[in-house]
């Protein structure tokens, strides 16, 4: 039987933080209760986690600077940041920092419960590397057999402008080989773009794509998201050429490389 998600919820509001983890216990969930930054790095010591519920304002360390900090892990959990309703600027700065959604105060349990099973889902692990396999001993001489060789498995990675994008390890590799650290989101959107070049794909239909139906068509976290993709991948992110914008359209990605194979 797998093992339950690890979730910590970052509250200061000792009413609402019991609510939560109450809630989120009936649900299955192994969840940490933490009032502060100090209580959840007591939690981290110990294991990591999969999810972080982390209030944007909170005592003596805030939420952003905390997100940074999870970011920077080794293994960082998915964040859904939680702002006072009408935070605009904030929802927007927690998103820069690498936050994957976002809740405002107050909010409906089950649409909590949404937002986060949407975020687990995005999160897939990265596979282990297989063991060296010995090289297959040398065919004897005779004549050539006439079975045909077996189809060459799917290609797995996609190459554009340089960076390699690995689909089933979700990690992107920047032209000297390096690992550019991409959120959970920005994986998702990536991949999505990575995989339909050409297509013009409209803000609703990237949100679709990404979050299924967990999606809210009046989201705009998109286009920060977006923003934050093309700081990381683009050689003049003010005049991008990877991921154009097609004004009352939507986005459309244009790779000068192709996916393997093809």
């Amino acid at each position: 039987m797998a093992s339950p998600s690890r979730i910590a919820v970052v509250e200061d509001e000792a009413d609402l933080r019991e609510v939560v983890v109450d809630y989120l216990r009936l649900q299955g969930f192994a969840v940490f209760a933490c009032a502060d930054s100090t209580a959840l790095d007591a939690v981290l010591a110990g294991g990591d986690v999969d999810v972080v519920l982390l209030d944007l304002n909170l005592p003596r360390e805030g939420g952003l600077s905390i997100a940074r900090r999870l970011r920077a892990l080794p293994r960082p959990p998915g964040i859904i940041m939680v702002t006072a309703l009408g935070e605009t600027v904030d929802r927007v700065v927690g998103l820069e920092v690498g936050a994957d959604d976002y809740i405002g105060k107050p909010f409906e349990l089950r649409e909590m419960l949404a937002r986060l099973r949407s975020v687990l889902r995005r999160r897939v692990a990265v596979p282990v590397a297989p063991s060296p396999v010995a090289a297959p001993p040398e065919a004897p001489v005779g004549p050539r057999s006439t079975t045909p060789p077996a189809p060459a498995a799917r290609a797995t990675h996609l190459r554009f402008a340089g960076f390699t994008l690995c689909q089933d390890s979700r990690r992107l590799l920047d032209p000297t080989q390096r690992e550019v650290p991409l959120t959970t989101m920005e994986v998702d959107l990536l991949l999505i773009l990575a995989t339909h070049p050409g297509q013009v794909l409209s803000r609703e239909r990237l949100l679709v794509l990404a979050r299924g139906k967990d999606a809210d068509p009046l989201d705009r976290s998109i286009d920060v998201r977006i923003t934050r993709l093309r700081r990381k991948i683009e050689a003049d992110p003010a005049n991008p050429r990877l991921i154009r914008t097609l004004r009352g359209q939507g986005y459309v990605f244009t790779p000068d490389g192709t996916p393997d194979g093809a």
